[in-house]
């Protein structure tokens, strides 16, 4: 069975990369085709399949990778639903969200500009659904629906922008050591991790921070990593590229396409099964969701769906209140 056939529909917007760039997933992917599809007597038809690269906000599209595969109408046109690729098959779609993702422009915002951030949580199946701006610097913060006082609240209007401004949170973090850094500070963090992913996430779990777990495994610990990393909102190339090979390395994590994100839109997840209790708790299907084309963060399921977010909007804005 050709696998990755089922990754068709990804955007086809974006430039073209050196070809000798990616030369080696591209390989991979016909070992992968070679392997898997059995030999036919007359020669099958050929299609072009265009994985593109665009980011959200202020990010700007700038690659693409160009597969060609050979398809069977017949089979692909009779499979439907979610196709959970092989780990071979896997790994190599997550290469190509790598490559494709690690040529994506890492501007940062300006000092002043705002993160825009909607987010839904689900409540017994519904989502509930909030919008926060953070400014880059760390200097200020905003919430719809905003956050009610302590005391009496018969003047509070959850519909009323609420807006914080502090002390520079940055230079706090200097002094104090405290790990709660600007999204600029993180920012920055993680443009310096190494691009190898076993090194990056060492690093990643000698400075992140989110606590160890007797018992719990290194992939364990890392797929809990990667779900806290991606709740930043803009994060650079490097470890955008970074974490999807990370993906790659932890057993048992497969692709499936033709999935849905928690908002119904259409998804690439990315998946792990934890058939007992992990010593964090966590058990059950766990899964990430990727727009496809762009392999933007859309959200996240665990424990067979016990807990389900999703980004609905994001972007950059000059003020809160503002949307992109």
């Amino acid at each position: 069975m050709n696998e990755l056939s089922a990754l068709r529909g990804l955007r086809a917007d974006a430039p073209l990369p050196d070809p000798d760039e990616l030369a080696a997933p591209r390989a991979r992917l016909t070992a992968v085709l070679r392997e898997t599809r059995p030999q036919r007597a007359a020669p099958a038809r050929r299609r072009t399949l265009l994985v593109g690269a665009a980011t959200a906000g202020a990010l700007a599209v700038t690659a693409g990778i160009v597969a060609t595969l050979p398809e069977d109408g017949t089979r692909a046109s009779g499979r439907k639903g979610p196709q959970v690729l092989s780990a071979g098959a896997s790994a190599d779609a997550l290469e190509l969200a790598a490559a494709t993702v690690e040529r994506h422009d890492g501007t940062e915002p300006g000092p002043k500009q705002w993160v825009y951030e909607k987010s839904a949580v689900f409540v017994q199946g519904k989502p509930q659904s909030s919008e926060e701006w953070t400014r880059w610097d760390g200097t200020g913060h905003a919430n719809l629906p905003g956050i009610p006082p302590s005391g009496d609240i018969s003047d509070f209007d959850p519909d009323e922008l609420q807006v914080w401004y502090g002390p520079n949170q940055e230079e706090k973090w200097k002094k104090e050591g405290y790990d709660d850094r600007s999204q600029r500070q993180f920012y920055r963090f993680l443009a310096t991790l190494p691009s190898d992913p076993d090194r990056m996430m060492k690093r990643i779990r000698e400075e992140h921070a989110i606590g160890s777990v007797d018992g719990e495994t290194r992939a364990q610990r890392d797929w809990r990593e990667i779900s806290v990393l991606y709740r930043s909102v803009l994060i650079p190339p490097n470890a955008q590229a970074g974490l999807f090979r990370a993906l790659a390395k932890i057993p048992g994590a497969r692709v499936t396409t033709g999935v849905k994100d928690p908002l119904g839109r259409a998804a690439i997840g990315v998946r792990v099964t934890y058939a007992e209790k992990t010593p964090s708790g966590w058990q059950g299907k766990q899964e990430f969701f990727f727009e496809p084309g762009s392999y933007a963060y859309l959200g996240e399921s665990r424990d067979d769906g016990e807990m389900v977010s999703a980004r609905a909007a994001w972007g950059v804005v000059d003020k809160p209140g503002a949307r992109p």
